[in-house]
C-alpha cells in the first residue's frame, strides 16, 4: 500500500499515517525511521524534522493514534458492559487487536515513550479512563482504579502471551474460549462453561 504523495495539509498526520502503514506491512518497527516515513509520504528526508525531533518522537505519535484506535475497537466490541461476561467480549477484542496489528501494538506498549509528548500521554490517559468506566459499569462494588489496573494487566498479559507464541496455532474459537474462560475465572461467577482450548505451546 502506498499513501497519496503529500502536497498540502497536515504533514505530521501524513507522516504518522505513513509510519503506521509501514508497521502494518513490515510487521515490526526495526526498519521504521523518519527517512522511511518521509519516503512513504512523498516528502523530503529533511521534512519530518520540522515536527519530530527523532524516531522516538515519531513512534510516540504513532502510539497515540494506536491507543485511540484500540479504544474505538473495544467500544465496538461492547458499548455498555454490565457484568464480567460483557468484559470478556472486550477482552477478546483487545487480544484480537494485538494479533491483527502486532507491530503497532508493540510500538504502543514496548517502545520508549517520549517524555514531552503530551498527545501520547493524553491518549494513554483515555485508555485508563475508559477502563475505569468499564469497571464502574460491570463491577460496581470494586474500586475503579485498582480493578481497572487488574483487568488491564490480565488482558494485556493474555495479549502478549499470544503475540509471543505461547499459544501458537490457536484457532479463533480456541482464542475466544481461552480468554472468556480466564476472565470468568478471575472476575466473576461462571455463567457458562467455556469449551476447553488446546494446551499452550511451551517454549
Amino acid at each position: 500500500m502506498t499513501v497519496t504523495p503529500y502536497h498540502r495539509g497536515d504533514l505530521p498526520d501524513a507522516l504518522v499515517r505513513a509510519a503506521i502503514e509501514l508497521l502494518d506491512e513490515d510487521g515490526g518497527a526495526s526498519g521504521l525511521s523518519l527517512r522511511a516515513a518521509a519516503r512513504r509520504a512523498g516528502v523530503s528526508a529533511a521534512a519530518p524534522y520540522r515536527h519530530f525531533s527523532d524516531r522516538t518522537s515519531l513512534l510516540s505519535a504513532v502510539a497515540a493514534v494506536g491507543y485511540r484506535e484500540l479504544v474505538t475497537t473495544l467500544e465496538g466490541a461492547h458499548p455498555a458492559p454490565e457484568d464480567p461476561g460483557d468484559l470478556a467480549d472486550i477482552a477478546v477484542a483487545y487480544v484480537q487487536f494485538a494479533l491483527a496489528r502486532p507491530a503497532l501494538f508493540r510500538v504502543m506498549f514496548a517502545e520508549p515513550c517520549h517524555p514531552a509528548d503530551a498527545e501520547r500521554q493524553g491518549a494513554a490517559g483515555e485508555i485508563e479512563g475508559y477502563l475505569q468506566t468499564l469497571v464502574q459499569r460491570a463491577i460496581p462494588s470494586a474500586d475503579p482504579a485498582a480493578m481497572a489496573t487488574a483487568v488491564w494487566a490480565l488482558v494485556h498479559g493474555l495479549a502478549f502471551l499470544h503475540l509471543d507464541g505461547k499459544y501458537a496455532g490457536s484457532s479463533t474459537p480456541d482464542l475466544r474460549a481461552r480468554i472468556r474462560g480466564v476472565v470468568h475465572a478471575t472476575l466473576g461467577p461462571h455463567r457458562e462453561r467455556s469449551p476447553q482450548p488446546q494446551q499452550p505451546t511451551r517454549c
